[in-house]
């Protein structure tokens, strides 16, 4: 019986374990580094432990430092979570050493999946389809596209997909730096790369007496940056070849069963549009994605979890699915720029929902889930992954999870840091994807930039229109504001005049429009010039009506930006600060993080879009590119050093001025 649990892990995932560790009667340890000393998770645990540091090679990588966490806290189990530690087969081992229950598979299992190169090997020789590997020095035009593959890891991270074979062993360097950088093992392989494939995964448990369950199959086909973005249960094109599903299952069963697995795992695919599918991988460890499958099956996959290790029976048949289930994962992140991460204050982070509830709704109607890692208020760091939440909706057809799911997003109020709300939004209302056409190039065939009404995935929920009446809600409410503030004379109108006078003016940016307001305090009230009848405005509240048609606007300041519902709108400075203005050519950091290399010095001529510098932050490396043809004029960073944002990294005076 497990009494206590140490979570070695951060986040969302630390608090969704100690709910359901809360659930069956145990108590709750958590690890914290000092950047994550006031995350929601450490003051939800029964009992806390500090890492000092705030990189994951000086705190959550450090399975000494968490295992000694765990006996002083008087933890009896260990749970990793995913990422970290939780596929360290050397963790594992010294986890059970220290006479602890390691809530994961056998040390074995873990090793046997921890090379993917080994790992292919070994389904191979189960009857489990694989791809073919390719030696990097054998492979010939007639391969391309390759996928280059870190042999260890996940996560996106260490892959490259190669087009050309000049640019092979550039790639491939490339890979082995950034793979050796996060999982200490720079081994690569290669291997085809199917452009347009599903990736379709199948969630396998098994206990210590021989049962091994496939607990339904998830897709998860539509990623940025090799990483899941939106995932599914069931599968559409599983439910469109519905005698694909038996075989997959089967499958996931043999790789299960060749390397003696116990617990909760994943058995990942690359599928095909006819059916047909390969061995990517398997994750020992549970996935991101796991909620989708409680939502349809009812089970709590970290329960069960809990009893595995306690050496209980799972039944001897899994329960169906029922419904559809649809996860997103919420990132602070600008998807229109390169999916650059952001970080900050989140002011305000307010999502309907359960929170953490595991299982799933039987009552037939559709139901919301939120797992975050933050709260209203919570520093968004550099240091970790820029996953803010995940979103579930669960509905009797996919078309009604969908809908719920974009509904409640779109009303949600994410105050303070860029998202890719918007284009979460849009993806579950385009038409492709509800047609279940979701392979991992979705967002790459349907992006269309900024273009309102054409079905673009990177335009705004918001058109110029409603930017426009944003704007002008933003300028009255922050008027009327004003006025409450006022030490004098607070109920007189701000700017009224007895004889008519030139208008106020405010001014706002959203992304690269500015906006000016003016309107006059007249007898009758405000006027908006060419704007829409005022009705209301308060500071937190602005009414118009525009064409007939109330529309009200919740309106929320803070310093240096406002949000009027999706809309995140900047004041614009009437008289701009020289000291902060910028020399003509300045490339400034875009987020906090550590220069890797720097591939130019000054005097160097470099073309638009030639990479400058390379920044890491949040588990993502970041190229800083020229904006145009001309020469380095100056060069204000070293590789290794940390920089804030902002901090200009390069000048580059473009070819016509130099």
């Amino acid at each position: 019986m497990i009494t206590s649990v140490l979570v070695a892990n951060r986040g969302e995932i630390a608090r969704r374990v100690f709910r359901t560790a809360r659930d069956v009667g145990a108590s709750t340890v958590a690890v914290h580094s000092t950047a994550d000393a006031s995350a929601p998770y450490v003051a939800e645990a029964d009992a806390a432990v500090h890492l000092p540091g705030t990189a994951p090679g000086d705190t959550y990588l450090r399975g000494e430092l968490v295992i000694e966490a765990a006996l002083k806290a008087g933890a009896d189990a260990i749970h990793p979570g995913y990422g970290f530690l939780s596929e360290n087969a050397e963790f594992a081992a010294a986890v059970i050493e220290a006479g602890l229950t390691w809530i994961g598979p056998p040390v074995e299992a873990i090793s046997s999946m921890g090379s993917k190169i080994e790992a292919k090997k070994l389904m191979d020789a189960a009857g489990v389809p694989v791809l073919r590997q390719l030696a990097a020095g054998d492979v010939t035009d007639a391969d391309l596209p390759v996928l280059v593959k870190a042999s260890a890891g996940g996560g996106g991270r260490g892959m490259r997909v190669v087009e050309r074979l000049a640019d092979l062993r550039a790639e491939i360097a490339s890979a082995e730096a950034e793979a050796l950088s996060a999982f200490g093992d720079g081994t690569v392989f290669c291997e085809p790369y199917l452009a347009t494939g599903r990736h379709i995964e199948v969630q396998v448990l098994a206990d210590q007496h021989g049962t091994v369950w496939a607990v339904g199959e998830r897709e998860c086909s539509i990623q940025r940056r090799h990483q899941k973005v939106v995932e599914e249960a069931p599968s559409p094109l599983v439910e469109r070849l519905p005698w694909m599903r038996e075989q997959l299952f089967e499958a996931a069963r043999k790789a299960a069963q060749a390397i003696g697995y116990v617990g909760a795992g994943t058995v990942e695919f690359l599928a095909d549009e006819k059916g047909g599918f390969y061995f990517l991988e398997m994750n020992t460890r549970l996935q991101v994605e796991h909620p989708v499958t409680e939502s349809t099956t009812g089970v709590d996959l970290v329960a069960l979890q809990f009893a595995i290790a306690a050496g209980e029976a799972l039944p001897t048949e899994p329960p169906a699915a029922v419904g559809h289930s649809i996860e997103v994962r919420l990132y602070a992140e600008d998807p229109g720029n390169d999916w650059q991460p952001q970080t900050g204050t989140l002011h305000r982070f307010e999502l309907p929902g359960s929170s953490f509830a595991p299982g799933g709704p039987r009552q037939g109607t559709p139901w919301i889930r939120v797992d975050s890692g933050v709260v209203s208020g919570s520093e968004v760091s550099p240091y970790y992954d820029a996953m803010l939440a995940k979103v579930i909706a669960w509905g009797a057809t996919r078309t009604q999870a969908a809908a719920r799911l974009a509904a409640e997003l779109e009303r949600a109020k994410i105050h303070g840091i860029q998202t890719n709300r918007d284009l979460l939004v849009r993806t579950l209302r385009h038409p492709a994807f509800l047609a279940g056409d979701t392979d991992t190039t979705f967002f790459e065939r349907h992006w269309d930039a900024r273009r309102v009404g054409e079905g673009g995935l990177g335009a705004p929920l918001a058109d110029a229109v409603g930017e426009r009446l944003a704007a002008v809600a933003a300028a009255l409410a922050d008027a009327a504001s004003r006025r409450e503030r006022a030490a004098v004379q607070r109920r007189v109108p701000s700017g009224w005049r007895n004889l008519p006078s030139q208008p106020q003016r405010k001014s706002y940016r959203v992304g690269e429009a500015q906006y000016d307001v003016d309107y006059r305090v007249t007898r009758d009230g405000v006027v908006v010039e060419g704007g829409p009848v005022v009705v209301v405005a308060a500071p937190e509240r602005v009414v118009f009506e525009v064409g007939g048609v109330r529309r009200t606007f919740d309106v929320a300041a803070y310093p240096g930006l406002v949000c009027v519902g999706a809309v995140a709108l900047v004041p614009v400075e009437r008289f701009a600060d020289p000291a902060q203005q910028l020399a003509e050519g300045a490339l400034v950091a875009p987020m906090p993080g550590s220069v890797v290399r720097v591939g130019v010095a000054v005097g160097d001529k470099v073309t638009r879009g030639q990479g400058l510098v390379w920044l890491e932050a949040m588990k993502m490396e970041h190229t800083i590119s020229a904006p145009a043809d001309g020469v380095v004029t100056e060069l204000a960073v070293a590789a290794g050093q940390q920089v804030e944002v902002g901090v200009v990294l390069a000048v580059v005076q473009v070819e016509e001025d130099a």
